[in-house]
């Protein structure tokens, strides 16, 4: 049975690239942002757009490897790389935005081979299974993408 596994798509597959309830999809908020504001911070204390978005990345890129059973990146490689320092030359908007999109929608494709059954089964390194982790993941996007709207709009107010 694929009930649950295809409204986890069909619901990743609306905040992502669709017209989900709360607004404009995850996708399409993150391609209206000028490139030229990423690295700006409203406070020493905040993060960047740039560094919200790699974040994202980072626990998307856990959820798949997971999903993949991958063994070479365990979560202590995943620890490493949240909130990483941002080094301009390397980590660029285009960069992030199609690490974003190419690992999101390697989710997507994966989860489509697979049942509902298999939402039971444990996530390596935690103590939750896969239904958790992918509602997590959604629940994960959404979040941040709310605070990436209003830094947004903080940063540069005309749009």
């Amino acid at each position: 049975m694929r009930k649950e596994i295809d409204y986890i798509v069909t619901t990743l597959r609306s905040v992502l690239e669709g017209e989900p309830w709360y607004g404009r999809s995850v996708m399409k908020l993150l391609q209206e942002i000028d490139p030229a504001i990423v690295y700006k911070k409203p406070n020493e204390n905040s993060h960047s757009l740039i560094e919200l978005l790699y974040h994202m990345n980072t626990w998307a890129e856990f959820a798949l490897k997971r999903l993949e059973k991958d063994e070479e990146k365990d979560l202590t490689s995943f620890e490493k790389l949240d909130w990483r320092e941002i080094d301009p030359n390397e980590h660029t908007w285009e960069k992030a935005l199609a690490q974003f999109k190419v690992t999101h929608d390697l989710l997507i494709e994966l989860l489509e081979t697979k049942d509902d059954e298999f939402l039971s089964g444990e996530v390596d390194y935690r103590e939750y299974n896969f239904r958790f982790l992918l509602h997590g993941i959604i629940q994960h996007d959404i979040y941040h993408i709310g605070q990436i709207a209003f830094l947004k709009k903080l940063l540069c107010p005309e749009n």
